[in-house]
């Protein structure tokens, strides 16, 4: 492999672990970003010549400390980090000479970014971008905003962590409860994010749901009594289990509903039924439970042959009194639809504001299903050009389109 090539893959799987390695120990956040890109360009420029090293992510790490402590000793701001900074370039080259895996300090920097100072609006979207390597088109696309105004609201937020000097610093254990939530909202919107190419198996997105279910086990090591934690782990499990079944032997997509169950990856579902019942003995009842607890009833269709959909609808119904996300309204209304009518969930589709849904694909998507069922051929089409226009998975387009042709 060119050494352009391992670059390109060392920044696509390891930027977020080089990232928070180092953001870890250094209270400026937008420096380390700054000593990451010019070790990268270092690389770009050396290992032509010299060869790759065998361990390219170490190599990375002590061009980037190199970067950091010379800034330091210009500037005189952080010369507290220096101690840490050479620490972790001896550490740095230990590893280059040993067979030892690099550090992984992604969870604690995630923990870190849910600092008070920081607005709790944008503590995902900053873990997103600097624990996952995730872009502001991207995060912005998660959060239905403008790709421009995330990324002014990133940049403003990096530039208050520098100009405040906000120093990272792990919470307490009683602390760590409050500041859990946006940890979980970031591992739940990574996975998310990888969701819709999971199955193709080179895209970096498939690589991000991977990375979200391992940060959730790894979560799961810090916090194992926390229910939440449980049933974000259990709901993307419940959602891995099946993957394979989305689409068939031609790329096709296949809805939930019309999924082969036997292709359900069995033992993927018994462990996530492990972890919702872990997560049910606590008796708190939040989100990721009632979220994990849709998704195993849709999984006993795998025993029973059959989806109890007023059981997913009264679940939704407890899932958007606690958390009415644009999602959980437009999935109430799916199953809703399923349990008792079209009517009923057109009824509750037609009741969110419009201006929310106006480039939510999953809304036209289901709206275009209702409205053909309901012979409303002039509104199914409508939404089915709108839904069309609105995904960026082809097999899901060509689904769309077929549902369309067949008004």
């Amino acid at each position: 492999m060119e050494a352009h090539q391992v670059i390109e893959q060392t920044a696509r799987n390891a930027y977020g672990r080089l990232l928070s390695y180092l953001a870890v120990n250094w209270r400026d956040l937008q420096a380390v970003e700054d000593a990451i890109g010019d070790a990268f360009l270092a690389a770009l420029e050396t290992w032509p010549k010299i060869g790759i090293p065998d361990k390219p992510e170490a190599w990375l790490v002590t061009a980037a400390r190199r970067q950091l402590i010379d800034r330091a000793r210009r500037t005189r701001v952080s010369e507290s980090a220096l101690p840490t900074l050479i620490t972790m370039s001896e550490d740095a080259q230990r590893l280059a000479s040993s067979s030892a895996g690099f550090p992984d300090e992604r969870l604690r920097m995630m923990f870190l970014c849910t600092h008070p100072a920081i607005d709790p609006a944008m503590r995902t979207p900053l873990m997103l971008q600097t624990v996952l390597g995730i872009n502001a088109a991207r995060i912005a696309s998660a959060f239905i905003v403008k790709p421009s105004t995330m990324s002014q609201r990133l940049t403003r937020v990096k530039a208050k962590i520098r100009a405040e000097r906000i120093t990272f610093e792990l919470p307490d254990e009683e602390e760590i409860s409050n500041r859990l939530g946006s940890v979980l909202e970031t591992i739940y919107a990574a996975y998310g994010s990888g969701w819709d190419e999971a199955v193709i198996a080179d895209s970096p997105r498939r690589r991000l749901a991977e990375e979200a279910i391992f940060l959730g086990r790894l979560l799961l090591q810090f916090a194992p009594r926390q229910p939440e934690v449980n049933g974000l782990l259990a709901l993307m499990l419940y959602c891995e289990a099946r993957r394979e079944a989305r689409h068939d032997g031609k790329g096709d997509f296949i809805p939930l509903s019309e999924q082969d169950c036997a292709r359900w990856e069995q033992n993927l579902i018994l462990e996530a039924e492990r972890y919702l019942h872990i997560a049910s003995q606590a008796g708190e009842i939040g989100r990721f439970q009632l979220m994990a607890a849709i998704q195993s009833v849709h999984a006993q269709r795998l025993r029973t042959g059959r989806t109890e959909w007023e059981a997913v609808a009264q679940l939704y119904e407890g899932l958007t009194h606690i958390s009415p996300t644009l999602g959980a309204l437009v999935s109430r209304a799916a199953a809703v639809a399923e349990a008792y009518g079209s009517e009923h969930g057109i009824a509750l589709l037609e009741a969110i504001p419009s201006a929310e849904v106006v480039s939510y694909q999953p809304y036209w998507a289901l709206a275009g299903h209702l409205y053909k069922r309901m012979q409303r051929k002039e509104d199914a089409h409508s939404a089915y050009s709108r839904a069309i226009g609105l995904s960026t998975d082809v097999s899901i387009r060509q689904f769309l389109s077929r549902q369309a042709t067949e008004i």
